[in-house]
């Protein structure tokens, strides 16, 4: 049996979001090395600083400053550090109650191993050099070695207590842009695995449903309506017909090709499931359902490039009306 294929995949964009006053004071803060907090109904500081009271759910914006050294409340040992996160060498995550407030706050603590972290010590944070008001602006924290710095005590403020802060500031940041990311290894499983080494060369394989005679492309191994295994291969195409389609006008990271373009779902002469592929060779505005098409493989390539006009007359719409 041949071996299934994996490949990395990465999966990211730029999350981006407006700050309302509590987060906008926050973030703004720490570029001016200030921690701020906020109070709840029931007393309680609480840092990050929330906009709603984590009990009644009302809004809340009564700011307090509180203290840039805390205690650890617990940890965890982070031995193999990855793209993105705050040190690049080993180091432990932690949850930290700063002086003055009521709840903890998740970062890093460089420490030189997990013996020299323990819930309970003393931490102070540690600034870092250029600031945009992020929490990066917070490098990480670090062990707070400096007189009166020893073990604290659970629901002690320790020596600092909240002092209340009107939260405006010079320039304050009012929007965020976070990128999120997700890196994995796609194993495609041994249907898909088959198909994408027919593409490779230049063949395109689909599975027939033993049950119901429909032939999927690209295989999945099963038929989706009848929960049957489809273990039969058949070649289909490799011409085809547009079933419907959309132009693209927002260029694409990372993608060279120019906007705007169309994608479109393909249905494969001899399938039963249409795909999607780049139509090319025609105006993005010629392009139209019943387009018969064929596709284009780059030299080397392992899967078409893009699908072009056949030259033959549309189809019948009644010959695809249900792959729509």
């Amino acid at each position: 049996m041949s071996e299934v294929l994996t490949a990395p995949l990465v999966v990211e964009f730029p999350f981006t979001r407006s700050l309302g006053p509590v987060q906008s004071a926050f973030l703004t803060g720490l570029r001016e090395r200030t921690v701020l907090g906020v109070t709840a109904s029931d007393g309680r500081v609480v840092v990050p600083p929330t906009e709603y009271d984590p009990v009644t759910a009302e809004e809340i914006r009564d700011l307090v400053e509180v203290g840039g050294a805390g205690t650890v409340t617990t940890w965890a040992w982070n031995p193999s550090p990855r793209r993105g996160q705050p040190l690049a060498t080993p180091f432990a995550w932690v949850l930290v109650r700063l002086d003055g407030a009521d709840t903890a706050l998740l970062h890093a603590l460089d420490a030189p191993g997990p013996d020299a972290v323990r819930t309970g010590m003393r931490v102070r944070i540690r600034w870092a050099a250029q600031r945009t008001g992020a929490i990066t602006d917070i490098a990480c924290f670090e062990p707070d070695d400096s007189p009166g710095g020893g073990e604290g005590e659970a629901g002690s403020h320790g020596n600092t207590q909240p002092a209340p802060h009107g939260g405006e500031f010079t320039d304050p940041v009012t929007g965020i842009t976070a990128p999120a990311r997700l890196d994995y290894t796609y194993a495609p499983g041994r249907a898909q695995s088959r198909y994408l080494r027919a593409l490779a060369d230049h063949k395109i394989i689909g599975e027939r449903c033993p049950s119901c005679r429909k032939v999927y492309v690209p295989p999945r191994g099963a038929c989706p309506t009848c929960g049957v295994a489809t273990d039969t291969q058949v070649e289909v195409g490799p011409r085809g017909t547009v079933t419907t389609f959309c132009i693209v006008n927002i260029k694409a990271k990372n993608l060279d090709i120019e906007v705007p373009y169309v994608y479109a779902h393909i249905a494969l002469d001899g399938a039963d499931l249409a795909l999607h592929a780049r139509i090319g060779g025609i105006p993005y505005d010629r392009v139209r359902m019943g387009l018969r098409v064929e596709p284009v493989w780059t030299e080397d390539g392992r899967f078409p490039d893009h699908y072009r006009p056949t030259g033959e007359p549309d189809a019948d719409y009644d010959s695809y009306k249900e792959l729509i």
